[in-house]
């Protein structure tokens, strides 16, 4: 008996053979949601076949039963080179067809990376790493874990016919397209990590069968209550309002719309039109008709999923099938090849944990989108393949970082050609994104909203007033709105950096009026908290100001009597405006934009263009107001501020890499002709480069953050977090870890490099499980302001 994991509880052996024919029967699955049903079970049965070496076999009986005479260290027994290396000599160093070497590549690398990220094809010294683990490194035992393989796990005909097979699969899926060629191998990858840390979990927690959902019947009952709700406003007395009828018909297009096949569609209702209904009800009519399996918000922040997701739970009375995801609360391991090499510990069981997106219904936010398919990180590729045969809805689609655009465009494009997933781009403010080089496939004539012009015009509650003629400092802006908040009444101000915030906030607070301010400082829990006192005193009309940045901006359900906006992107400005008298209260309000003078722009560039476009656009409005048809944010104005933003970035658009001096795209998605590491490769060697593909995928990875910093979540001490931070100190493991991961969600936030080192060094930082979770200390979280770094409760900012 060859031996694959031993349960910690109580000593029961996980053989080989069942943990290699399970995997790949679990892989099998989730590769046939795009025909690859061989290619990924040719993963999941070869991952762990160098454990049939006696150096494994004897370093996992000594961990486990004679811990004092242990041989190796964990990690000296590599046993995932071998699956990689029996592929590549078989179908590849001989004269096979080219797509035999592209599986023998492809399930390669996956098999050889499963313990860290995919290897790269050729990297920027112009040498295949790849190549080095499947040809050169040294594997002592491997002709015998060979041998034990085909006499234990499946005979050598019968691994033929399934090669066979898996060819077969990937010559009818694919031509040898660069681009295409990376989404599948992380596709193939993702199948890979998920079925063997799924069969690991079963086992440990001795799981006979996964508990399975009925998609189709469960978005049946969804949309039966969705409409109950929806009829129950059409009863109310505000329903024959000409406003709340346009919303009607609005949602009923967005019913019929879903009967379309699947696409990449937009949807542009102006702010105050019920985009979160509307839109869920095409993701569940398109979800029934076209057999999707989940639908997918996607915020670009994180405080406005928990607005939406309470939402959607109220009407679909479900809290089981809905799953808010903001970001990982488990940090990755940096180093690979340790992991679940067959003694399961507490370590094991929190990367085992259920957390691959596989609910119905998801909430999560353009980082964690991203991250599926370009970060480090086994835990984020984990979830790509859930990601097929979905409905995804992005709300507030023109916040995509700019340096992400051409990366954001080719995942969506994947997701429409190859993994049958169907698009919904959601914003009163759509991007051109069509017009990059990296062009989004958008489907032709398909907006959803008939008579946008009309439609938007219906909605208009503001008067967007250009104040930017002469330039304010704090101490200026703070003296106008002190004279003038009694009669503007509930007022927000937004402007561009956290330090301006912190400076106006201070002048602020001493006034008569009550003063609050909304932070990313702050856990999810604590600004659901802070949003419902705001929401009470607009309720009640109680006159106050609220000082924050963008982050208000996305899809958070307020309506203040006034808003004033520091000059940014025209997109910004609209969303702004969405705040202000966003259900029509008054006749028309007033939105100001300003130019304050004292922010500091050189660091953030999208803002600062954005600004200078925007302010552009502002002047041309003032002369040849006609041009916009009469509107600053009408959708030829929007149109054409994309237009010029993205010329104007266009060499931001592929995330470019200063490290190794390249861009993203290039580095990820290149024909061989084209790329020069391959060129320096053959001209070095004098030989043809050996591989089809050329992906520098680590690096991509290693250099890949969505936002300019890295940032790691730190569980801190408000409300149930408290809770959760006495488990992880206690003596007692939590048994429910999933349940518990998902519950944390509300109460982390996510740190700066920069913030973490302060804590680090002021000793407010504690770490669990050699830094894989992260608690902050009482004292460095302050109920009113969120994290502080001065650990006296005050008021905490960083600038950057």
């Amino acid at each position: 008996m060859y031996m694959a994991h031993v349960r910690e509880s109580d000593k029961k052996v996980q053989t080989l053979k069942e943990h290699l024919l399970e995997a790949k029967q679990l892989a099998e699955c989730l590769g046939a949601k795009l025909g690859l049903k061989h290619v990924a079970g040719l993963a999941g049965l070869l991952h762990d076949l160098g454990k049939y070496s006696d150096r494994f076999q004897t370093y996992l009986y000594q961990a486990v039963w004679e811990p004092e005479k242990t041989t190796f260290k964990r990690g000296d027994v590599d046993h995932a080179t071998a699956g990689g290396r029996l592929l590549f000599e078989n179908y590849h160093t001989k004269a096979h067809t080219p797509h035999e070497k592209l599986l023998a590549e492809i399930i390669g690398n996956a098999i050889i990376s499963h313990h860290a990220n995919l290897y790269d094809f050729i990297s920027p010294k112009c040498e295949s790493d790849f190549l080095r683990r499947v040809q050169e490194k040294e594997l002592p035992e491997y002709d015998l874990a060979k041998k034990r393989f085909f006499a234990d796990t499946m005979t050598e005909e019968e691994f033929r016919q399934y090669v066979t097979a898996a060819v077969s699969e990937l010559t009818q899926f694919m031509t040898l397209d660069p681009t295409q060629t990376f989404f599948l191998t992380k596709y193939i990858f993702s199948c890979l990590i998920d079925a063997d840390r799924t069969n690991t979990r079963m086992f440990e927690e001795q799981v006979e069968e996964e508990e399975a959902f009925e998609h189709h019947r469960l978005f049946k009952r969804y949309h039966h209550q969705l409409l109950n709700h929806l009829a129950t406003l059409q009863n109310s007395s505000k329903a024959q309002e000409p406003i709340n009828v346009l919303r009607s018909k609005m949602s009923e297009q967005c019913e019929s719309f879903a009967e379309r096949l699947s696409g990449i569609y937009t949807l542009s209702i102006p702010t105050g039109g019920g985009k979160t209904l509307a839109s869920l009800r095409y993701a569940l009519k398109h979800a029934q008709l076209h057999h999707k399996q989940r639908i997918i918000y996607i915020v670009p922040f994180t405080t406005i999923i928990e607005q939406n997701a309470q939402e959607v739970r109220h009407i679909l009375e479900d809290d089981d099938h809905i799953l808010e995801h903001h970001s990982n609360v488990v940090e990755e391991e940096e180093a690979g090849d340790e992991f679940e090499d067959g003694v399961i510990t507490k370590k094991e069981k929190l990367k085992l944990a259920r957390d691959n997106w596989e609910s119905p219904i998801i909430f999560t936010t353009l980082v964690q989108f991203l991250n599926v398919f370009y970060a480090k990180g086994n835990r984020n590729t984990r979830r790509l393949h859930n990601l097929s045969h979905s409905v995804l809805i992005f709300d507030e689609v023109q916040k995509v970082p700019t340096t992400c655009v051409s990366l954001f465009n080719e995942a969506l494009n994947f997701l429409k050609e190859s993994a049958h997933s169907s698009i919904l781009l959601c914003t009163a403010t759509q991007p051109t994104l069509e017009n990059v080089t990296h062009s989004l496939l958008k489907e032709r004539d398909g907006e959803i909203v008939h008579n946008l012009a009309d439609v938007s015009q219906a909605f208009k509650r503001v008067d967007i007033v250009n104040k930017t003629d002469e330039p304010l400092t704090n101490e200026t802006l703070a003296e106008w709105i002190e004279t003038e908040v009694s009669d503007w009444g509930s007022t927000l101000v937004i402007l561009n950096t956290k330090s301006v915030v912190k400076e106006l906030y201070e002048r602020l607070k001493d006034n008569p009026f009550p003063v609050y301010h909304l932070s990313t400082a702050m856990c999810a829990a604590h600004r659901k908290n802070q949003l419902a006192t705001i929401r009470g005193l607009l309720k009640e009309g109680t006159p106050f100001i609220c000082v924050t940045t963008q982050l208000i901006e996305a899809g958070v359900d307020v309506s203040f009597k006034c808003v004033i906006r520091s000059l940014a992107g025209l997109d910004s400005i609209a969303q702004a405006a969405g705040r202000c008298n966003r259900h029509g209260e008054d006749q028309l309000r007033q939105v100001y934009v300003i130019d304050h003078m004292e922010e500091k722009l050189s660091k953030l560039k999208e803002i600062e263009v954005g600004k200078g476009i925007a302010g552009n656009i502002l002047t041309r409005f003032k002369k040849k107001p006609e041009k916009y048809e009469g509107s600053i944010l009408s959708q030829a104005a929007i149109s054409d501020y994309f237009l010029y933003y993205y010329r104007k970035m266009d060499a931001n658009l592929n995330y470019y890499v200063k490290e190794v001096d390249k861009e993203m795209t290039k580095l990820l998605m290149s024909l061989n002709k084209e790329n020069s590491y391959v060129t320096y490769y053959q001209k070095k060697t004098g030989t043809a480069f050996p591989l089809l593909l050329n992906g520098s995928y680590k690096t991509a990875a290693d250099h890949f953050h969505v936002i300019d910093q890295k940032t790691t979540s730190v569980i801190v001490p408000y409300g149930e977090g408290q809770d959760i931070i006495a488990q992880l100190n206690s003596d007692e493991w939590l048994d429910d870890l999933s349940k518990v991961l998902k519950i944390a969600q509300q109460y982390t936030v996510n740190l700066y490099s920069q913030e973490m080192a302060c804590l680090i060094k002021e000793g407010a930082i504690v770490m669990h499980l050699d830094g894989m979770i992260y608690e902050l200390k009482e004292g460095w979280y302050s109920d009113e302001y969120g994290v502080d770094l001065t650990g006296e409760g005050g008021m905490g900012f960083m600038s950057w």
